[in-house]
């Protein structure tokens, strides 16, 4: 099929007006002829004439060709033919972060799907191909973009998943080979039409010790949370170390920039620095006396464990909500203003709406909820339902959200869609309550530990929900241009030598 590539430069083409302008625009002279006498020639009236006949038509055939074939070379022409496509058995997809790893771990089953015709991609976005033999042989030329820094987004396998939902046939063959990280599975599990085969592998990283977080107390001492993540789970274990106290072999203290920092030794963690920060925290109840009541004897007990420099006050009066407030919870029915909004840092709000009697229970542990031990789950009675998709952080047996967090400007709101309130649930009732509210209040978010987190994931939990629902991925049949400019150009010389050596032939006869 003849095609053009650049065919704007086909109006170029109008410029064969030219020629034909100047061999229609022909003025003849007139000729002399000798007479005798002119006594006998009547006079008339001075006429002029003028000749728009064709001269020299096969030059000006030339010219016009010339123009025409300088604008089709311009517009690039190209003969297209369409290939046919070579059928993939199906894909056999790795991470590039990690890929020497998972490649090793997996070495005989990817050798051998890419021996029986299976294409070799990355399970990253866009899903590109690759040669897996060229990878082999050049390793660091074909894996320059692997994660290197810490600062580096983890990857969100289930959200790929998805991707590749929309990118490929159900009917295809996949085989995707990852590390089994809780941390890489975020956001809810996707449902997908997929013929979809997913393996994954315990890295040999599996157990770390980190600092989770360091403050002082009141009396001056500091206090340390120290990480341990394994497959299983993380624990913290809590410890108080004098600040003058430089010989502490289980920690390294050190100064920089006037902030103090702590380590764990021959650690490659960067080291954390202490929070000097107090935390000022109100209640304001309203007509919620009783739920404030239960909440002030929480935070008290996680202010007496963790030791922190925590202010904990009650107020009446939503005019009286200080400035730089860490923590407000608004234990109310009434919205809540924006001129309040601005004045706190996190913001504990009681959502709004008609509430629904459930029979199933809460928990802290958010999308992991199902793999928590049964006293960190407490029976829910009411709750408040919610169309909202904000990232949850207490859920329920249904997975519906019952705490969420949004991010609002530069305060952070939790939404909360039950109360503080035994007729609502029994966490008032729980001895979690108050390590619920450490774990709020106290540790950071789960991104801020999320490289450090060990948990992995069982097949049953990482794997996506295949639907029956056929689908294919329309496809446009790969088509190969061959250029045709060289036989232009060809034309283009001929046809110039042409028109100049009839034009310069033209010019001899003329002054012959």
């Amino acid at each position: 099929m003849f095609q053009f590539l650049n065919p704007i430069w086909l109006f170029s083409a109008a410029a064969i007006v030219i020629p034909v302008v100047i061999h229609l625009w022909n003025v003849r002279s007139g000729k002399v002829l000798k007479v005798g006498s002119i006594s006998l020639i009547a006079a008339a009236s001075r006429k002029s004439s003028r000749s728009f006949k064709l001269l020299d038509i096969p030059l000006f055939l030339l010219r016009c060709l010339l123009l025409l074939l300088l604008a089709l070379l311009l517009a690039l022409p190209v003969w297209q033919k369409k290939l046919q496509a070579t059928k993939a058995k199906g894909w056999v997809l790795v991470p590039k972060e990690s890929f020497t790893s998972t490649y090793q771990q997996f070495k005989p089953r990817i050798d051998s799907l890419t021996k029986a015709g299976y294409e070799f991609h990355y399970f990253n976005s866009g899903f590109s191909k690759s040669n897996l033999q060229q990878i082999l042989l050049n390793p660091k030329d074909s894996l320059k973009n692997q994660f290197s820094t810490s600062n580096t987004p983890l990857p969100h396998y289930w959200n790929l998943a998805r991707q590749l939902n929309n990118s490929v046939a159900s009917t295809l063959p996949l085989y995707i080979f990852t590390p089994n990280k809780a941390s890489y599975f975020t956001g809810s599990k996707p449902q997908v039409a997929l013929n979809l085969h997913w393996q994954t592998y315990t890295p040999a990283d599996s157990v770390i010790t980190f600092i989770h977080n360091a403050w002082f107390t009141n009396n001056g001492d500091i206090r340390v949370v120290q990480g341990n993540s394994k497959p299983i789970g993380t624990n913290y274990i809590y410890s108080n170390i004098r600040a003058n106290d430089r010989n502490n072999a289980a920690f390294m203290l050190s100064t920089s920039n006037g902030k103090a920092r702590v380590n764990l030794p021959n650690s490659k963690q960067e080291p954390v620095t202490i929070d000097t920060t107090k935390q000022n925290i109100i209640i304001y109840a309203d007509n919620n006396t009783t739920d404030a009541g239960y909440l002030k004897a929480a935070l008290q007990a996680v202010s007496q464990f963790s030791q922190r420099n925590i202010s904990i006050k009650s107020i009446n009066n939503a005019n009286l909500v200080p400035a730089n407030t860490t923590w407000l919870f608004w234990l109310s029915d009434k919205s809540i203003s924006n001129q309040i909004l601005t004045k706190c840092q996190n913001v504990f709000t009681y959502e709004r709406g008609k509430p629904t009697t459930v029979k199933s229970w809460m928990s802290n542990g958010g999308r992991f909820s199902t793999a928590l031990p049964a006293d960190e789950k407490v029976d829910l009675f009411k709750l408040i339902n919610t169309t909202n998709n904000y990232d949850p952080v207490w859920q329920n047996g249904f997975g519906h959200p019952v705490l969420s967090r949004q991010q609002q400007d530069q305060s952070v709101i939790y939404h909360y869609y039950s109360r503080f309130n035994p007729a609502w649930n029994d966490l008032v009732w729980s001895d979690a309550f108050p390590a619920w509210m450490l774990k709020l209040i106290v540790s950071p978010s789960k991104a801020d530990v999320a490289k450090y987190d060990r948990r992995v994931l069982s097949t049953q939990q990482y794997m996506p929900e295949i639907i029956s629902e056929n689908h294919t991925i329309a496809t446009e049949k790969p088509v190969e241009n061959k250029s045709l400019t060289h036989y232009f150009w060809l034309a283009l010389i001929v046809i110039f030598a042409a028109e100049r050596w009839m034009a310069h032939r033209t010019l001899k006869i003329t002054t012959t």
